[in-house]
Parts: C-alpha cells; sequence; structure tokens
C-alpha cells in the first residue's frame, strides 16, 4: 500500500504543478479556448492544454520507479508489453490531442488516427476475445475479436473526449472509473494494474485542482483522449482477470455515463440527419442545465453521483453469480430509465417532426457543401457573395448580408439579398451574425436574418453558417489578409 501511496501523491504533486506551469504560460502567450459557438458554456477565454498535466502526472512517477530500479520499477519491467503499449500508445493519443488542441484537425483524420493507435495496442496483446453472458455461457469473439477490441478502445476515447463539457466532468467521471479499476486490481493481487491506476487518479486529482468549476484551464483533447485511451486498454486488463461471466460488464457499467451519452449523440444525430462528428448542445450535462434546471456546478456534482452509482454497480458485478447479476442489471436500467424520462430522451413530442428535420438537415448540408466547394473558386468578393446567396433560400431566412473589411483598399465591401417570405410576420426580425476576425480584430461579418417570429437559431441552421464562416474567413485571408472567423450570435 506504501507504494500506491508515494505512485498517487507523486502523481498529484506533478500534475498540479505541471497544470500550474502550463496554465501560466498559456494566459502569457494567449493559447486560449476561444467563445466562438453558442454550444461552450464558459463566458470568457481559458487556456486549453491542461491536458499536459494529466500526462506527465501520469508518466514521470512511473519513469521514475523504472530510472531507480526500485520494486515497483522491476515490476513495471515484468509485463514489458503492457507497459511499453501504455507508454507508446498513451504517447501518441496524448501527441494526437496536442496537435488538435494547438492546430485543429478534421474528425476523420483524427478518427484515423485513433484507429491506428488501436490497431497497435491490438498488436502488443490488449485484446477483446470474450463478451459476457449472464444467462449463458460466455460468447468467444474468434474472428470479431478485432473489431470489437478497436471499437472499444475508439469508442472509450471519443467518449471522454465528449463527456468533457463542464468543468471538472471529464476528470470527474474517468477518476470514478480509476478508482473502480484500483479496487478490482487490488483485490486480485494486481500490482502493475494498481500502480497504473494510482498514478492515473493521481494525476487527475492534480489536475481537478484547476478544473473544477469555475476553471482555470480545461484539458482539451490532449487530455480526454489520453483518459479515454488510458482507462480503456487498462480495462481490458483487468477485465482480463475477472470471472467470465462479467467480463467487460464492469468496465462498461463503471464508464456507463461516457457510454451511455455517446451512444445518445450517436443515435440523436443520426435519425436528425446531423454531422455525427459535429458537436452539439444537446448532451446529458446541457439536459440536466436547461430542463431541471440545475447551475453548472450542481450538474456536474450530480453527474458525480450517477458516476459513483455506476462504480458501485460495477464492482459489485465484478462478485456477483447470474441471478444477482440479472437483478443489478434490471437495477441500472431502471435508473437509466428515470434519468433518460427525466431528460426529455424518451418524450414521443419531437418523433412525428424528426423526419422533417432529417430532411431539412440533409438538404442544409448539401446546401453547404456545395457553397464549400465553390468558394475556393471565388476570384472576388461579389463572386464570394454569388456562392454564398443560394443559402438565402436553404436557411429560409428573409435576409442574408456579407460585410468583408479589404485590407488592401482600406474599405469595407458589402453585399446584401433580402426577401419577403410567407413565413414572415410583424415580429421584430432575428439576426444571427458570424463576425470574421484576425486574432482580436474584426475584418467583416456574415449575418442572416428571419422574420418569422423565432428568438433565437436553430441549432442546425447556427452548425450550417458555422461552417460557411469558415469557409468564407479562408476565401477572405486568400483575397485580402489572414482572417479567422469566429460567431456571435445577437437579437
Amino acid at each position: 500500500m506504501t507504494t500506491y501511496l508515494i505512485v498517487f501523491f507523486s502523481a498529484f504533486l506533478v500534475a498540479a504543478l505541471l497544470t500550474l506551469f502550463v496554465r501560466n504560460r498559456a494566459y502569457a502567450h494567449g493559447w486560449f479556448d476561444r467563445v466562438s459557438s453558442s454550444r461552450k458554456i464558459h463566458e470568457k477565454p481559458v487556456p486549453r492544454l491542461g491536458g499536459i498535466g494529466i500526462v506527465g502526472g501520469f508518466f514521470v512517477p512511473i519513469l521514475a520507479f523504472l530510472a531507480l530500479g526500485s520494486d515497483a520499477g522491476r515490476l513495471l519491467l515484468a509485463q514489458p508489453r503492457m507497459v511499453w503499449g501504455l507508454f507508446l500508445g498513451g504517447s501518441a493519443i496524448a501527441l494526437l490531442g496536442l496537435y488538435d488542441d494547438i492546430c485543429g484537425s478534421r474528425a476523420r483524420n483524427k478518427f484515423a488516427a485513433q484507429v491506428l493507435i488501436a490497431i497497435g495496442m491490438w498488436l502488443l496483446e490488449f485484446r477483446i476475445e470474450i463478451i459476457a453472458n449472464p444467462f449463458g455461457a460466455p460468447i468467444q469473439l474468434g474472428p470479431f475479436a478485432l473489431p470489437f477490441t478497436l471499437l472499444w478502445i475508439v469508442g472509450v476515447i471519443n467518449a471522454m473526449n465528449l463527456v468533457d463539457g463542464l468543468d471538472g466532468l471529464a476528470g470527474g467521471v474517468a477518476f470514478f472509473a480509476v478508482a473502480t479499476n484500483f479496487i478490482l486490481a487490488l483485490a486480485r493481487g494486481e500490482a502493475l494494474l494498481g500502480i497504473l491506476m494510482a498514478a492515473l487518479a493521481g494525476a487527475i486529482l492534480g489536475f481537478l485542482i484547476l478544473n473544477f468549476n469555475p476553471a482555470s484551464i480545461f484539458m482539451g483533447d490532449t487530455g480526454s483522449m489520453f483518459l479515454g485511451f488510458v482507462l480503456a486498454t487498462v480495462s481490458i486488463k483487468t477485465s482480463a482477470k475477472a470471472g467470465t461471466t462479467v467480463a467487460m460488464l464492469v468496465p462498461v457499467i463503471a464508464l456507463g455515463l461516457p457510454i451511455m451519452d455517446t451512444l445518445l449523440a450517436l443515435i440523436r444525430r443520426t435519425l436528425l440527419g446531423r454531422p455525427v462528428f459535429r458537436a452539439d448542445r444537446d448532451h446529458i450535462h446541457h439536459r440536466l442545465m436547461t430542463r431541471l434546471p440545475l447551475s453548472h456546478r450542481g450538474a456536474v456534482l450530480v453527474l458525480y453521483g450517477f458516476c459513483c452509482l455506476f462504480a458501485l454497480a460495477g464492482l459489485a458485478l465484478a462478485y456477483a453469480n447470474s441471478v444477482q447479476t440479472t437483478m443489478l442489471l434490471v437495477g441500472i436500467s431502471a435508473v437509466v430509465f428515470v434519468l433518460m424520462r427525466q431528460l426529455g430522451y424518451l418524450s414521443l413530442d419531437g418523433v412525428s417532426g424528426a423526419a422533417a428535420i432529417r430532411r431539412r438537415n440533409i438538404r442544409l448540408r448539401r446546401a453547404v457543401r456545395r457553397a464549400i466547394d465553390a468558394l475556393p473558386e471565388a476570384h472576388s468578393w461579389s463572386e464570394v457573395f454569388e456562392v454564398l446567396r443560394p443559402l438565402q433560400a436553404d436557411l429560409e431566412a428573409s435576409s442574408l448580408h456579407l460585410r468583408l473589411e479589404d485590407p488592401v483598399a482600406g474599405q469595407a465591401q458589402e453585399f446584401r439579398a433580402e426577401a419577403t417570405l410567407p413565413t414572415d410576420t410583424s415580429e421584430p426580425p432575428f439576426t444571427a451574425r458570424f463576425e470574421v476576425q484576425d486574432g482580436e480584430d474584426a475584418r467583416g461579418s456574415l449575418s442572416a436574418g428571419w422574420k418569422d417570429g423565432r428568438t433565437a437559431i436553430d441549432r442546425d441552421e447556427e452548425l450550417a453558417l458555422e461552417l460557411i464562416a469558415d469557409a468564407v474567413g479562408s476565401a477572405a485571408a486568400r483575397l485580402g489578409g489572414r482572417t479567422r472567423p469566429s460567431i456571435r450570435v445577437v437579437r
């Protein structure tokens, strides 16, 4: 136990100091997560490279044990495939997240890199070859073991990334799953797994000091994807030591919240015709704040409670017989059903209009794609606007307005399209304006207006305009000056 405590407090100290250092450097150099979309919860720029502290807090104590040649170091060297897998795979996923945090990367490219890393873990014998079956013999996956392992690793990585939406949420969710793995490793005498989980738990808590609401730094993709990777791979080894009746059920239950949120997001976006990889503001944590309603901190604490419940259920499953496992699964299902009902996920009110929304979204996506593909061919501001003009009809907007600063001529170019639609009312118009910026300096704006009585922009329309604003920013940079778009919705 002394070794675990040393690892834990070492990781805690390294993570806390490294996170503090990164935060201070970020403020000094302006490395912020800009408030550039309505799906953002925070209202001011916050650094988003805190995941560096988590990664350092996890690796530094382990490297120290290896360098000192201690008993713990020799234990690590006794299982080289696991250690090499965590170091190589963890470093690769952390660098991928760091690149995304600093430079940004396309979702598809990031997904492809995650799959390659997962294949590398398979080659290092991080494999899921059995699926639990509480009602009979375990299912041997055979040739399906590889795709199932890839699905698990990539799925958990992205689940942790999706749940990272409130201050302290992703770190807290990961901590409860880590605690579950640590207790199981301790109970089964798996000292190496215990050391790894003690290091990760310390790193998470060291980071949470500066990340709990109100957060002064975010973990970014560096932290969320790294946490998902370590939890996914270590869970494979932990479940391999479990009884075959519950193999893989324990980590699935322990990671119940992010897995559930991810499945809901995939179903929601597919049914409504939304891009699967595009973020929205309809996650569980968002609904807790808007439907109950809860404060930012209150929503996080409620979700901590659910994570604790899932962790306890996972531990119970590890020692339950078939009948007890069935009862536990029924109980967990009942809790999930009540939660989903309270948050409106099971409401039938929107089902009738889902098909129409899907058709509208598919039409919008095609229109946006046509515009984005055509903008690189525009050679003047007027040609840029001619590419955008058809979007007014696709958005069913009464007006579309483009204003761009010409740094060469030293004046603004303005283009406007107006229309009177059957849906127009006498209510005051609503305008969504997407500012085009060069750093902190505004260089222009793209605006769409409606006179149909609305008081807020629809998220799917907003998403379409966000993508167009990105493309217009690129065109503006090409035609005259480097510009980057950001969004601000005004009434």
